[in-house]
Parts: C-alpha cells; structure tokens; sequence
C-alpha cells in the first residue's frame, strides 16, 4: 500500500469512527450534516512537502584537531552503514557542522532547521566532546550539559537515539547520561544523585521542581551540575506567553545555580519553526529575540544556524524552462512502470523531477535555497497541469506515480547495481480534528441553517438564532438544550450548553430563568411519545389513589410543554 492510499483509508476509518456516535432521525438535517463533512473541514486534504538535500559538512574525523573536536569524538558518532572505510564517523550537514563550530569557539547558539535536519547532534556532538575532554583532565563526577524537553516523549526519543552512540566505551572513557523526569522509580534518582551522569534529559516542570524542592536528593542532583558546560532547550517555539516567562525566569535561576568563578554554560535552543515572516536576515534577527529572551544571555543573527539546502535536478534547469518536455515527462509517468529501471542519475535529468523539485521543494530567496510553503495535492496538481497544458486529472495521475517513484529505492525500482538511495522523498501532512459539535436555527423543516460553527446568530439570518444540536442515541431525534428566560411576561429561548445545569430555576429582578430542552415537532408517523403519563420514564410516574398513572410531584414542572418558538427565539404566545 502506497502513501496515498494508507492516508485515504486512515481518513475513510476515522470518519466512520467520528460518526458512528450519532444517529440522525431527520433526513433534512442528516443530508446537511453530511455536505459539511463532505467538504473536508475536519480533515482537509493532506499537504505535500518534500525532504530537502543538505549541503554536506563533512565528517566528525575531519573537525578533529587541537583546537577541534578530541580524537574520542570521532569514536563515539560512528556509522554502522560504514564498512571498510579508513574514516567511519558520521557524515555531517552543513549546519551540524557549523553549531559544532561555534559550541567549540564557547558560543551560544539556536539551530532553526527542518525536522529529520539532525538538530540533536548539533549539541550533543560538542557536549560529548566537552565530557571527554573535561575527563582527561578531572576526575570528578558531575553534570556537565541538561536538555529541556517540553515533552516527557521528546525525552525519551532521545534516550534511544543516544544509546546509538553511547552505550559503550572508548579508550577507557565512557560519557554517561540519564533521564530525570516523573518517569523514574525512588531508586534511578538516587542512583542518579550518587552518579552524577554526564547528560541529563529533562523537563521543564521537573527541572522546576528540582531548583526549588528542598529534599536532600534534589538539592544532590542540582549540586552536581556546578560548573554546567550546556543548557540546551529543544523546541524553543513551545515556549511562549506566560509558560515561556516561566521557563525565561528558570533560565536565569538555572544560570546563577549551576555558575562557578564567573563561567557561563553555552545555551543552545533548537527549533523546526520560529519566525515566518520577512527576510532571512529578519527572521533570524527575529529568533535572536525570542532566544535572548528566553535564556538571558545576548543572541545576534550570527548566532542562529539556518538550514543550507542544495539541488539533486540539474541545477541549471528549473520549472520555468521545461518548455514542451514537461508536458512529455507528465505523458510518460502516467504509466504504472514509468520509473523502472531508472537510476538517481537518469531521474536527475527527468523534466518532472525537475519540476518537483524546483516548484515543491525548493525556493530561492536572498539567493539562497529554502524550503517551498507546501501545497495540498490537488494544488500542486492544478500547478502541474497549467506548466504542462495537460488536464487536471492526468496531472494528478503523474504527480502521484513520480512522487511515488521518486522516493523509493534504485533496488526497489529495479536498477541493476542500484543503491539504497532515494533519488528525494517526500511527506504528506494531515491534519485531523475532532468533529465538531452542531449549530441549528429553528426554522420550518427544509430551511434549517446548519452550521459547526458556534455562535449566537446565523450570519445568513441575522435575526435568528443558533442552537446547540443533539441527538438521541436510541431514534436519533433532535433536542436544543436552552434556558427559557421570561421578562415582563415575554420568553424568549437562549443556547444552553448540556452541561451546564443549574441547580435551580433562577428569578431575579423580574427575571425568571428555567433550563430544559426544545425539541421540534416530529413527525408523528413513527413517533411514540404523546405526553401521556405512561410516555414519560418509569420513575417518574406513580398511581393516584383511583390507581391512575400520573407524574411525580417533583417530576410536574419537568413535563413537556407544547409551545410556539420563532427563529428569532421568541416565544410566540399564539
């Protein structure tokens, strides 16, 4: 099963889920319900973004000298996919490479990259590499970096992904690394306080509450980072209004905790999003800002680590100079096969490569490459169709096949001698809400405005109102939850949200205010209940002394009543 179709059916099944709580008994309001969910509100088409190629950086081996990296370094980040290579240390991106530059020159820093960029060997390459070389020279244990996740998930992520690299030895030294979050039994915590680990992985709420618990193992733990070399917050963006003012201010509190002889740790924040408007320059002035803010510590635009993208087309050919090829590229992919047997290299040249490539993956600005805005299917195909004159329809057929094919494997694609590399994948993000909760007028039957969106008034209808919809589990008719407020002997009808039940009827200042629920006339044809005393529930009913049913005392007020509404709310007193 393609992407494609997996999203398709994850949607088609989480509609059926969505709906499958409601009964509608109305067939006017059941055709309106299902046009609203038939135009994609609460999971709109998925949006096509494809993953970029990284200038490279070289490898960890190559950045170690005497003012680099330490040999060890280069030890620990190996790549297994490696073999027989004089150099088997992991192959850097431009950007990894550059904050492992300004980490080693004792910089504070924010990388801003997408996500799958490597953000995290960005820190933890030059936090391992201080731990190594601050072992040679101490023997002491202590704390030397603390990662702020904003999430106990991101924490443990990253727990796997550093037993990659860690869980085992070099020359003798090993770099050690914990998780302090709520997650820990009483014994890993004092394992922790009496071992202090090199790395610890927390949380802000948990880091909150070791600065400020006076227990002895808390205040342990924090006495073992003196002399901090790191404070790395991941997803700086998470952080805003009043909890990012919290965490600025346990920046700070941090900082003078864990400082020694005048020494300041290097700060480093990380973050796939940031800053969406202007320029580069703008932007990265701009999460200079927020980063200053959040740490305490100046941040200017040379300190933020920017992605660099480079082409995997041709890099002389764009979108714009496709001409007639293009349109003969899009023929060709409709065919199931297109793409077989073809290598990276021959896809390269490819005019709809090209065409992916240069129109939904990359864009140029300041002259320099970044990520396209992404576009949903159907508008990429619409592009498609109007650079390669073709209709919409084969557009979409050869968007998908050349998606599809451009990122599998060259052996999945069946090049003789093919490698394991895609030539560029892509993604497809869907958003999926929760379905909403509906909003009816009291209008005559087949002039209802229906609506998801909650409100008092109809905009169609000024003066009528909205009401909260819900329907009964068992036959599927349609109730208003509402308080009939009466003034001066007039009522009128206002929404009700169900939950929200008074303990009793309220009067005050000539007011009186009495909670219950409309309910439209039905259709009597199937419709069982008259008013009677035997139609209401059993409890509610009793014998009088002649052995006749009637309501309870303290059910009375609560009968039906028959009453005229208009849209507007107002009770018509006819």
């Amino acid at each position: 099963m393609n992407v494609f179709d997996l999203n398709g059916g994850v949607l088609a099944e989480y509609e059926r889920f969505a709906r499958s709580f409601t009964k509608i008994r109305s067939e006017e309001l059941r055709d309106k319900v299902n046009e609203l969910y038939a135009n994609r509100r609460f999971w709109p088409e998925p949006l096509i973004q494809l993953n970029p190629h990284y200038q490279a950086g070289g490898s960890v081996r190559e950045l170690v000298s005497n003012e680099g990296l330490a040999p060890e370094t280069a030890d620990f980040f190996q790549d297994p996919r490696l073999t027989g290579n004089s150099d088997r240390s992991l192959r850097l991106r431009k950007h990894q490479a550059q904050a492992i530059s300004l980490a080693l020159e004792q910089k504070s820093f924010v990388v801003t990259t997408g996500t799958g960029s490597g953000k995290s060997l960005c820190y933890f390459i030059p936090i391992v590499d201080a731990a190594i070389k601050a072992k040679k020279r101490e023997a002491a244990q202590r704390t030397r970096a603390i990662v702020v996740y904003p999430m106990n998930a991101l924490a443990n992520s990253q727990m796997e992904e550093l037993k990659k690299f860690l869980d085992k030895e070099v020359e003798g030294k090993n770099v050690t690394y914990a998780r302090y979050t709520g997650q820990e039994s009483q014994d890993e915590r004092q394992r922790i306080r009496n071992n202090p680990p090199d790395i610890l992985l927390t949380n802000f709420m948990m880091l909150e509450l070791l600065m400020t618990r006076q227990s002895e193992l808390d205040r342990q733990v924090i006495e073992n980072c003196k002399r901090l070399n790191f404070i790395v917050l991941d997803e700086l963006h998470t952080y805003r209004g009043r909890q990012g003012a919290d965490v600025a201010m346990l920046m700070r509190r941090l900082r003078t905790r864990t400082s020694h002889d005048g020494s300041e740790p290097i700060c480093v924040g990380t973050s796939a999003t940031m800053a969406t408007e202007g320029g580069l320059s703008e932007k990265a002035a701009k999460v200079a800002e927020v980063a200053s803010k959040l740490f305490g510590v100046p941040f200017d635009g040379t300190s933020i680590i920017t992605e660099s993208l480079e082409r995997v087309t041709d890099p002389l050919r764009t979108a714009e100079d496709l001409g007639d090829e293009l349109a003969t590229a899009v023929s060709r992919a409709q065919a199931e096969h297109a793409y077989q047997a073809r290598s990276n290299a021959d896809l390269a040249k490819d005019p709809l490569a090209i065409w992916v490539e240069t129109r939904l993956g990359l864009k140029r600005e300041e002259e320099k490459l970044q990520r396209a805005t992404p576009l949903s299917f159907s508008q990429a195909a619409e592009s498609l169709a109007a650079d390669a004159g073709c209709s919409s329809m084969d557009a979409q057929r050869a968007l998908q096949n050349a998606l599809l094919a451009f990122s599998q494997k060259e052996t999945d694609r069946g090049v003789a001698s093919g490698g394991d590399h895609v030539l560029f994948a892509f993604k497809l993000h869907q958003f999926i809400s929760g379905a909403g909760r509906l909003y009816v007028t009291l209008h005559p039957d087949e002039s209802r405005s229906v609506t998801f969106d909650g409100q008092i008034f109809d905009p169609q209808h000024p003066d009528s109102r909205l009401y909260p919809t819900h329907f009964c589990r068992n036959c599927g008719q349609e109730f208003h939850p509402v308080n009939r407020v009466e003034t001066m002997g007039e009522a009128r009808f206002e929404k009700r949200e169900i939950d929200d039940v008074p303990l009793t009827d309220d009067e005050d200042g000539g007011e009186t205010v009495r909670w219950g629920f409309l309910l439209p006339e039905p259709d009597r044809s199937d419709f069982t209940f008259n008013g009677r005393p035997e139609d209401y529930p059993d409890q509610w009913v009793e014998l009088s002394a002649a052995g006749e049913p009637r309501l309870k005392s303290n059910y009375r007020r609560s009968q039906a009543e028959a009453c005229n509404v208009l849209p507007s709310g107002e009770q018509d007193a006819r």
